[in-house]
Parts: structure tokens; sequence; C-alpha cells
């Protein structure tokens, strides 16, 4: 059965939403802690390799994912690596299911015009009235803002009542999207909640709002919804493939989504209808903090920071070994978001290591074998400083300091202005896949996924939160014009955590890893199989399934509408 989906149409499922949040097998492994734990003396004297069997015979037995109920869509049975997940499949030809699950709803209002907010009103503005509904989508933005022009420029302005001031907005939405930055919610929360109308729905895309009222003892007024839908994809690529999908029956990014509080009974339906209206493939349930565990982590990990540590660093390697920068660059940045990226998303993680000659192979896995455990270990420390709340408050407090620190550019080395000039002469069927470069990629990405599961989270989780939203909507970004084009297009949150891990991955990869191949470091057998074996390969099968043929396009011109890097 393991890599299947079965339909279950009107599933009627055994949990609510409430319910699996708090199930025991979504609570982190204990092995694991006790491995990293010094005091431990058995643990202690167990070889990393020892430690990676344990861990995955321990934690494959723990994980499962509750069901979720809706009496208005048909839902999808997915055996991830054994393990049953409950999906919803999108497409244009379910868009007239919108008509039941916006029932009610006569305006949807999206506060903010960031990263999501562009891309998420303009889908919902064009499904709705796909389907007839009579629902005005309307933006709220602060009367000064700089982003009024561009939100006009998209077709929403006061004289159609498209267009209002944040607070005018808020009390008319029955449906409020809320994606200003994390910062601007963390200080105007309590305002915002106070201004919603009894029976709303607070919508987000994403669950750092959760952990700032955890950390303040702070709880949702109780006579809304609260909900989330959460594309695993920066919002210029939620909007491109989605415009890109309209011919093929639809295409776009996959979406988490979850059900926080539920005061009308119809949060679900209501959930899932927005992430259906956005183009999402295919949408799986998560909870809010769960949700941004994995995303605050993962952006940091390989999805940002970390693929911007391992280029920089392998570059600097590459050229004190005599390679001239052209070549360097091509095989770094061009290896990594050219053909590694396109073998990852249409084959999977495994294929780059077998479509290398025997060489090729052995060069790979001692580059996996170096980087593995060294990434694995700022992996799970920045993940427990999300869990316990400390990377939410640094995010804070950073973006209080925007006057006096602001963000500067980080494409300002030398590698980029090489780079520049490698994209004007690409010639894309010569970009190489370096051997090295594939091993140290994979390894991250291997030793991120291996974390996420330790800690709980679902195979849908791990795979989008450290493989397809890296593969199918950034990588590319960085492919068609460099590392800011990428990070810039993502929150403040996302961007501020690119900048603070990035320099962590290089240096543990420069100081640990390379120095260990250079020293003669062998291939670790145990790794090599725990690699070659995972699970997570089955589960990225089934994910594949339900994959849109739609590749997304982005130039190198900027014409395109795919976004563009901020300065700040």
């Amino acid at each position: 059965m393991a890599g299947t989906v079965q339909n279950f149409s009107k599933v009627a499922c055994r949990r609510t939403a409430a319910e699996c949040s708090t199930q025991k097998a979504l609570k982190p492994a204990v092995l694991p802690r006790q491995l990293r734990a010094s005091k431990n003396a058995s643990a202690a004297k167990m070889s990393s390799r020892q430690a990676m069997s344990v861990l995955c015979t321990a934690t494959a037995e723990a994980h499962s994912v509750g069901d979720f109920k809706t009496a208005l869509f048909d839902t999808d049975a997915a055996d991830m690596a054994g393990e049953i997940e409950y999906v919803l499949k999108g497409g244009r030809d379910r868009f007239p299911k919108l008509k039941e699950a916006f029932k009610g709803i006569k305006t949807i209002g999206v506060i903010g015009w960031g990263s999501q907010g562009p891309a998420q009103a303009q889908n919902l503005r064009d499904s709705v009235k796909e389907v007839g509904l009579d629902i005005t989508v309307k933006i709220g933005l602060r009367a000064n803002s700089a982003s009024v022009k561009e939100a006009e420029e998209c077709g929403f302005t006061a004289e159609n009542g498209t267009l209002g001031e944040v607070f005018e907005v808020i009390p008319e939405a029955d449906l409020l999207l809320l994606l200003i930055s994390d910062g601007a919610q963390a200080k105007l929360y309590p305002r915002i909640l106070a201004a919603m109308k009894p029976g709303a729905t607070l919508g987000l895309s994403h669950g750092f709002l959760l952990g700032v009222m955890k950390n303040e003892n702070a709880d949702f007024r109780p006579d809304i919804d609260v909900i989330a839908v959460c594309p695993k994809g920066m919002g210029p690529s939620v909007r491109r493939l989605y415009e890109q999908g309209k011919t093929v029956n639809g295409a776009g990014i996959n979406a988490s989504f979850a059900v926080h509080q539920d005061y009308t009974g119809r949060a679900t339906d209501i959930a899932l209808g927005w992430s259906l209206a956005l183009g999402s493939p295919f949408t799986f349930a998560t909870t809010l903090e769960m949700e941004y565990r994995s995303d605050i982590y993962g952006e940091r990990g390989i999805l940002l920071g970390g693929v911007h540590g391992i280029v920089e660093s392998l570059f600097r390697r590459y050229t004190a070994q005599g390679m001239s920068e052209e070549d360097a660059f091509k095989n770094t940045v061009e290896s990594i978001t050219g053909p590694i990226t396109k073998v990852i998303s249409t084959k999977g993680i495994k294929a780059v290591y077998e479509g290398l000659d025997e060489a090729g192979k052995k060069e790979f896995m001692t580059a996996y074998s170096a980087c593995y455990m060294p990434t694995k270990d700022i992996h799970y420390e920045c993940y427990e400083d999300v869990q316990s709340g400390a990377e939410l408050l640094s995010v804070t407090n950073a973006v209080a300091r925007f006057d006096q620190f602001p963000m500067k550019n980080i494409e300002g080395t030398r590698m980029w202005a090489v780079g520049k000039k490698v994209r004007a002469e690409r010639v894309e069927s010569e970009i190489p896949i370096h051997p090295f470069t594939a091993g140290v990629y994979c390894a991250m990405m291997m030793s991120q996924i291996d974390t996420l599961r330790e800690k709980g989270h679902s195979y849908s989780e791990v795979c989008n939160e450290s493989v397809i939203e890296a593969v199918d909507s950034l990588n590319p970004y960085m492919h068609a014009r460099g590392v800011a084009f990428m990070v810039d297009n993502c929150s403040h949150t996302a961007r501020l955590g690119a900048r603070k891990w990035a320099p962590r991955f290089d240096y543990i990869l420069d100081q640990r890893a390379y120095c260990a191949v250079d020293d003669g470091l062998e291939i670790d057998s145990e790794l090599e199989s725990q690699f070659l074996n995972n699970p997570v390969h089955q589960a990225l099968e089934v994910c594949a399934s339900m994959r849109p043929s739609v590749d997304i396009s982005i130039s190198a011109e900027g014409d395109d509408g795919a976004g563009g890097a901020r300065d700040y």
C-alpha cells in the first residue's frame, strides 16, 4: 500500500481538528533528546550511525496523522510511507464547491500587501469571479502605505470599493486574512482582534501569531473562527503558478491548513475553500503550532538560509582549489538551482545520487557523510529556538530595530557579481551536477527532514517544508536572478532568519565538514544506508503523484509578474 492515494467521498472522520492537535502522536519523540544528552552514558557511547538507526526505528512507530471532518469536500487518503494522511486535491473543476464553502461570506478582507497579500487577493478575486459569487475581496492598508499604488495597479481601488484603510476593512470582513508582517501582527493583534465582528473568521497564513500570543499568555477571543491556510511557497510563486494553471485545470503551491478555533462550526470548510481558491494542488492538515515550528525552522534551513550558506562556502572552497570563478558558480549555485532542483522536483532526492557514475557516487557520499551530522547539529538548535519562542522574539526585536538597523542587500560579495555574468551566458543543458555539491545539498536536506520527523511532524509537512517548497517555489527564483531575488521575495521573518542562520551553516560546513573531508574522512556506510532507505523517498513519490504538470516559469528580465526583491 505504500505510495498510494485513495478517494473518500465526503469522508466522515473519527476525530475533530482540535482533538487531532492534541493527539499523542504529534508529540516530539523522547529519544532524540536522550541521545543528545551528554549525561546519558549509554547514549554518549553510541556512534552517530547507531543513533541514526535507533532514531529512525523509534520514531517510525510514533507518527500518525489525524483525520479532519468535512461534509462538503471529497478528500483523499494518501499512504505516506505507511502513514495514512488525509488531503484535499485541488483543481479548477472543483471551484463550484466555493459557493457552499463561502456561504454567508460577502466580504473577504485582505490586510497587508507583502509577500502573500498580492497573490492571495488576486487569486481569490479571480476564483470567486469564475464561479459567479457575489463576494468582494477588499484590501486593507495604512492610508500612507507605499503599497497603495501597487494595489491600485492590480485593480483594487477605493473607487470600486475594494481598497480601504486597515481598521475600516477589519470590521466589514466576514473572512479576514491577516497577511501583514509578523512583526506588525505581534504589535497590532489586540486591536485587530477587538475590531473584528462576532462570528467572523480570522485567517492566517502562518502560525507565527500563535507563538507570539503563547509567549504573552494571550488567547484569541472566543466568538470568532481562527483558521490558517499556509501556502508552501513565497507569495509571487503562488500567483505565478495560479496564472500558469488557468489552461490546465489548475496549478499552484501546496498548502497546509489548520482549524485552531471553530466557533461557527464551518471553519474547516471555509479553510478548505480558501485553499482551493488559491490554487493549491493539495492541502493537508496541521496545527497552528506545528505549522510555525516547521515553517520558521525550514526557511532558516535548506529553503533559504541553509542553501545560501552552502553555496557561499562551496564557492570559496572550489576557487581555493583552483577552479575559475565562473566554473565555481556553475558548480555551486547553478548546479543546485538547475539540474539538482529539477531532478529532485520530478524524481526525488535519491535520484540525484542514482544518476551519478560510480566515481560521482563516491564523491557524493563522501560529502554526504561529512555534512549530515554537522548540519543536523545546527538544525536541532534552530528548531528548538523556534519551539521555545526564542527565535520568534528575535524576529520581533529585529523588526523593532529596523529604523536603526534596516535589512541590507545580501548579494554584494564577489560570487554574486560573477553570477550575473554566468546567468547572462547560461546554456541550461550544459549546467553540471557536481557530485560534491549534490552531496552537501542532499545531506542538509535530509538532516532537516530527519529533524522534523524526530520532532513529530507528518510526512506531508516534512516533504513540503523541506523539499517541495525548495525545488518548486524558491530555488527557481535564485536560478532566475540570484539569492536576493529568492530571499527578499519572502516575508520579513524569512528574510531575517536567512540572514541570521546562513552564516551558521556556512561556518559549520567550512570548519567541520570540509575539514573532515580534507583529513581523509571515509564514507559512513550506516549513513549511506539510512539515506538510500529513508521512508521519505516513498512519501515524496506520493506527493509527486499529486503534482501539477506545470513548472513555474520565471524570466531573468522581471516582466512576468513573478515579484521583485526588496531592498529593506
